[in-house]
């Protein structure tokens, strides 16, 4: 395998095809069905899926073989599905699958772009190209395809290859069980199993996911009147329903620190994830919360570097991220409110059961109301995390020199903070496969916020990546 043409391929199709593919995949506001639940009806999601088939299809004459097809189930969101049959010497290795797995679905608008920027407004600057979802991720087809053309392009042998693109993953993946049951025969038994929804401590080499936090979370609602009352007739006569919820929130989070408080939603931490925390953190440094946009004056939890990485990717964390019952700042009047409702999403350990922890948060926030006040807790997300086995020492190896080949610096090691299902799924499905997870989400990112942008040099050299671990995988299982 030449890694010279290798990087030349890749980064040439880059330039020339992928970027302008991103660039009108960002244009498509192609939100997850949590978020758009007409998603039918508005039509972007097919308009994301057949900008994406189009493409694969045009790619399909190089890969010898190859089939794509636009899987849809009955009241599903749909999934492309693409075979790439196995290059190499027959009965060498090529009785093996490896499994790319990516999302084209998008998280929601968010308030804060710039000026010239926008969720659906593609913006190139410099080696940035901005919008929702190009990094998050709907650059993983282009580049699972990227890598296995520049194996054909040589001639370089690799095993079979399935290519699986889902579209609701923001909304918790709720579909794609239905899909890799329904696929299973066609998939088959995954040795290698890639991932490029992830993210990256830099933009300097490439960076493995080793685990991944879980996450539970759905709409806490106290009501504590039929209707809104004047405020001045009724505070101090009827409890404010801000004022329970608040209590409720205590429950589960200390409000001075921050740290969930019941021992039900911790586990202990493997030794060798608290040394890999440790070793990101004299890589990042300061980086590991300079990456945020604080407020002037503002710090992080912690001075702790070690912990600040731990407490992102193996302990339990609560965000509330939208708020109902609230009227806005220049339209709220002297009344005491009838109700107040937040949507919180707490991240729970890798390996703590997410469904078990929705229960248990559940039952935590509704039980004994202040009051009497009606509280309801409507569950949305159970997910479970998913901690990495260890890699084999072949992928280990493999992963090194492709990293010192096209980023010029050694591999990293870190957990992530987010939730990506698929792969508890398949962990739980396969457990003797090993896994690649890595991504472009990287400093200043931002996924799921404003300015989102896709870092275009990482973009190729994941990619490269890629090619070169599944040339390698190849050459392992030829051994056997």
């Amino acid at each position: 395998m030449d890694t010279s043409r290798i990087s030349s391929f890749i980064s040439g199709l880059w330039d020339a095809e992928i970027v302008p593919q991103l660039v009108e995949y960002i244009r498509i506001p192609n939100k997850s069905p949590m978020f758009d639940t007409k998603w039918r009806e508005h039509g972007y999601m097919d308009q994301a899926v057949t900008l994406m088939e189009t493409w694969a299809r045009s790619k399909l004459g190089a890969l010898e073989g190859a089939s794509l097809e636009v899987v849809r189930l009955e009241n599903r969101t749909p999934l492309i599905y693409i075979d790439v049959p196995a290059q190499g010497v027959q009965g060498a290795g090529t009785d093996e699958t490896v499994v790319l797995y990516g999302h084209l679905d998008k998280q929601p608008e968010m308030t804060g772009w710039a000026e010239d920027l926008g969720p659906w407004t593609p913006v190139i600057k410099g080696d940035k190209l901005y919008g929702r979802g190009g990094a998050d991720d709907g650059y993983a087809i282009f580049g699972s395809l990227a890598a296995l053309l520049a194996l054909r392009d040589q001639g370089v042998p690799h095993a079979r290859c399935v290519i699986m693109i889902e579209a609701c993953e923001e909304s918790g993946s709720y579909d794609l069980p239905y899909y890799v049951d329904h696929l299973a025969e066609r998939i088959g038994n995954p040795a290698l199993v890639v991932c490029l929804d992830s993210g990256c401590g830099n933009y300097d080499q490439l960076w493995l996911t080793t685990s991944l936090r879980g996450m539970t979370g759905g709409n806490l609602t106290v009501q504590v009147l039929e209707e809104g009352v004047h405020s001045g007739d009724a505070s101090g006569v009827v409890p404010s329903s801000f004022r329970i919820l608040r209590d409720l929130l205590s429950r589960l989070e200390n409000p001075q620190t921050g740290a969930i408080v019941p021992p039900e939603l911790y586990v202990d931490i493997p030794a060798q994830r608290v040394e890999q925390a440790r070793r990101s953190a004299e890589v990042l440094g300061n980086d590991i919360y300079d990456k945020f946009p604080f407020v002037e004056g503002m710090k992080p939890v912690t001075d702790d570097l070690s912990e600040l990485v731990l407490n992102r990717t193996w302990r339990p964390q609560l965000a509330v991220t939208g708020v109902g019952g609230m009227p806005a700042l220049d339209s709220a009047g002297n009344v005491l409110r009838p109700k107040t409702a937040v949507k919180l999403s707490l991240r729970v350990p890798p390996t703590l059961s997410g469904a078990e922890a929705g229960k248990f948060l559940k039952q935590l926030l509704e039980k004994d109301p202040p009051y009497g006040a009606r509280v309801t807790f409507d569950l949305e997300k159970d997910g479970s995390g998913w901690n990495a086995p260890a890699l084999s020492p072949w992928l280990e190896e493999a992963v090194a020199k492709a990293s010192e080949h096209y980023f010029g610096a050694p591999a990293a090691y870190m957990g992530e903070g987010g939730s990506i299902p698929f792969m508890g799924m398949l962990g739980e499905k396969f457990p003797q496969a090993q896994f690649l997870i890595t991504g472009v989400l990287g400093p200043h990112s931002n996924a799921h916020g404003p300015n989102e942008f896709l870092h275009i040099p990482t973009g190729k050299r994941v990619s490269m990546v890629v090619a070169d671990v599944v040339a390698r995988h190849f050459q392992e299982a030829s051994k056997a």
